[in-house]
Formats: C-alpha cells, structure tokens, sequence
C-alpha cells in the first residue's frame, strides 16, 4: 500500500479528531480564557481558588485517590488469579469482567442507588434478619462504591493483559534460585507490570476526578464534586466561561496522568482494548 493511499484511508479519522476533539477543545480553551463580552481574563481559571471550588476539587481528589486504590488493590489479586489458571481473553471468567461494561452507565449506577437508599434491596434484607439498617446513600462512601463498582474492570484488564506477557520461563528461573511466592510477586511480577498498573491507574483515576452522574445519584445534593460543579455551570447557571474554566484545571491533571501513562507504558503494553 503506498503512502497516498494511506494519506486519504486515514482522511475519515483526522475529519473525526477535528470534528470531535479539537474544535471541542479549542471552544472549551476560548470560553475559559474570556468573559461574557469576548475579553481575555482569567478569572475562569482562577475561581478554583474560591472556597467552594477548592474543597470541591480537593473531595474530588481524595475520592477518586481512594476509589484508585481500592481498585488497584482488588485488581492485581484477580489479575493474578486469571494469569495463574491459564486463561486466555476469550474465557468466560474475563468475559464476566468485561459484561458490566456493555451496560449502560447510568442504569448501572441507578441499580446501586436501588440498592443503596433507605427503604432499599439491602436495608430491606437486613431488615428481615432483624439487623441495623445502614446509612450509606448520600455519603462519601457511596460515591466510592460506585466507582470501584463502575471503574474496575478498567484497572482489572490493563494489569491482566500485562500479566499474560510476562514469560512462565522467568517465573520458573526465579523459583529455581531459590525465589519463594511473595518474591516472586514483589521482585518479578509487578515490576513487570508496571506498565499495565499505570495503564490501570490511569484508566480509572481520569474518570472518577471528572464524573458527576455518579456523586449525583448517590451522593444526593449532599456532596458537590469538581464534576458536579462544572455541569451546574453549562446547564442550570448557563456560565460556559466559568465551566470552561474549571474544565481547563481537569485538563491539567489529565495531562498529568496521560504524561505518565506515557513514560511508564511507551509501548502500549498495559492497553487492554
């Protein structure tokens, strides 16, 4: 195939990234760096300073950091498990993982905030065992469940798809010299998915910093996440310059994390889609 005909088969897919990527983002750029009448200011950007926002930003950080964590620390057991049973991407135990994806995002986490609210599927349960209700709806900890629940198998995959390079050879010569289990996950094993943790931690730490769906649903007007905040602008406050503004510092911290990602994953070893 020669370099023309490359040239006009990838025209559909620069038509797609400007269309949908660039202009989106230079308009995002412009209404954050103006005002109302077209002037250059940045008080947009500067308004995350603002008490509200600052906690806002700053809740948003901590959740999605512990939601990351959970993630991370529930993945890499399951990842471990599925590469030890010799299961390739087609079985159906990673089929079960990726199922929850095919399902809509809102309807998922609708589903916990069935379960979750007072007079719920589980207080209902506990009810009938004669056991205290809980009271987790409308708190930090909901907002977290539905995270780890919505972002797993976006860290789960990555790890797992790094695991499955790794050659049982070099496994085999570390137990030979001597390497028992637990060196040879600390000393083998995860240094050589570092690529697929980043990967992982990348996938699911951008979205949870950014949702609102989910702190909406099942953190009720209780908790305002940076998300939550952004979208009151462009919808009920009608504030583009504002939102757009606030959007910009979620781009700085995207960019950070796909810096990363790109440092410590330069092959692309830790991509599972």
């Amino acid at each position: 195939m020669n370099r023309s005909l490359k040239q006009y088969l990838a025209a559909p897919y620069i038509l797609w990234m400007i269309g949908f990527t660039v202009i989106p983002l230079a308009m995002i750029a412009f209404y954050g760096f103006t005002d109302r009448n077209g002037h250059f200011t940045l008080a947009n950007v500067a308004a995350i300073a603002t008490p509200e926002h600052a906690k806002a930003l700053l809740l948003s950080l901590v959740l999605s950091l512990v939601s990351t964590v959970i993630c991370l620390l529930l993945a890499y057991p399951l990842a471990l498990i599925l590469r030890k049973k010799g299961m390739s991407r087609g079985s159906f135990v990673v089929f079960i993982f990726i199922l929850p994806m095919w399902m809509n995002f809102l309807l998922r986490t609708m589903a916990w905030q069935t379960l979750l609210e007072k007079n719920g599927v589980i207080n209902g349960l506990l009810s009938l065992l004669r056991l205290p209700a809980l009271s987790i709806i409308n708190t930090p900890a909901a907002i977290i469940l539905g995270m780890v629940y919505n972002f797993l198998p976006f860290m789960v995959l990555p790890i797992y798809n790094a695991l499955v390079k790794i050659d049982d050879n070099v496994i085999n010569a570390a137990r030979d010299l001597g390497a028992n289990g637990l060196q040879v996950i600390t000393k083998i094993l995860i240094p050589l998915s570092v690529p697929g943790i980043i990967s992982g931690i990348n996938m699911v730490f951008v979205p949870a910093l950014t949702t609102f769906v989910i702190s909406a649903l099942l953190g009720g007007s209780k908790i305002l996440l940076i998300g939550n905040i952004i979208e009151q602008e462009f919808t009920k406050g009608s504030n583009w310059h504002l939102g757009s503004g606030l959007s910009l510092i979620l781009m700085a911290f995207i960019l950070v994390n796909m810096a990363l990602t790109a440092k410590y994953d330069k092959d692309g070893e830790g991509n599972a889609f």
